[in-house]
């Protein structure tokens, strides 16, 4: 079954990722390794914690929300999948320094999804992760940048709304 959505009432949530480790990183020498790829700067307090564009995120370690905008020189851009928020985090984050394969399967990262707030994030660090990264959402151009270059999009990149229902449609066909 295939449903359809006009892009103009379509909303794309960021999806924020929760680290339960920093792969035996304290939190200072975790930053020390983003600061290779990322400048970091603390969030001032009052300021939103929201990130304003792509390849800008924000990081909540240690009680506290920091920015972590991507240096340009880090900045992929062979294909259109290497340009994407999601991507970005797995090439020079989640793989090299928390050695997280498999985004899917590695118990270690868990996803919550932008409708939910950062309020959920801060939940989350305080429950039983040590960090979180908040992106900003993908946008329908990088969605359709990825279609027409025949590319998939990376596991947990968007959260769409509206959901549709889930459920069993069925018909039965008379003879004529």
């Amino acid at each position: 079954m295939t449903l359809f959505f006009p892009a103009k009432v379509l909303k794309i949530y960021d999806y924020n990722r929760v680290l339960k480790d920093l792969n035996g990183h304290s939190s200072e020498e975790f930053m020390e390794k983003l600061s290779q790829h990322f400048e970091l700067s603390p969030v001032p307090e009052g300021a939103t914690t929201y990130p304003s564009s792509i390849h800008k995120f924000t990081l909540h370690i240690d009680g506290k929300w920091w920015y972590m905008n991507l240096k340009e020189s880090s900045l992929n851009t062979s294909t259109p999948i290497t340009q994407l928020d999601s991507q970005i985090l797995t090439d020079l984050v989640f793989d090299p320094i928390c050695n997280i394969k498999d985004l899917k399967k590695d118990p270690r990262i868990d996803f919550v999804g932008g409708i939910r707030g950062h309020k959920e994030l801060e939940r989350r660090c305080q429950k039983d992760c040590k960090a979180a990264i908040a992106m900003f959402p993908c946008t329908m151009e990088e969605v359709m940048n990825v279609a027409d270059a025949d590319m998939i999009m990376p596991p947990k990149s968007t959260w769409f709304e509206p959901k549709p229902r889930s459920g069993l449609i069925m018909r039965c066909f008379e003879d004529m």
